[in-house]
């Protein structure tokens, strides 16, 4: 699943420790996430919108 972690965490000037602390997961997770390793659960795709100020459907897209 393809998502605008990277771009939205870099314009805020965060790192992805900061993102994973703020969201009580590891680093390697946020990682895997950006590098479209892993797919969060639905929980932790809300959590991340929310934080970057935007909707689940704006921060994730599915592969075509």
């Amino acid at each position: 699943m393809k998502n605008n972690i990277r771009e939205l965490r870099k314009k805020l000037g965060l790192r992805q420790e900061d993102v994973a602390t703020t969201l009580n997961v590891t680093r390697q997770t946020i990682n895997a996430i950006e590098n479209e390793k892993y797919s969060p659960t639905l929980e932790l795709a809300m959590r991340l919108a929310k934080l970057f100020d935007t909707t689940v459907e704006e921060l994730f897209h599915l592969d075509e």
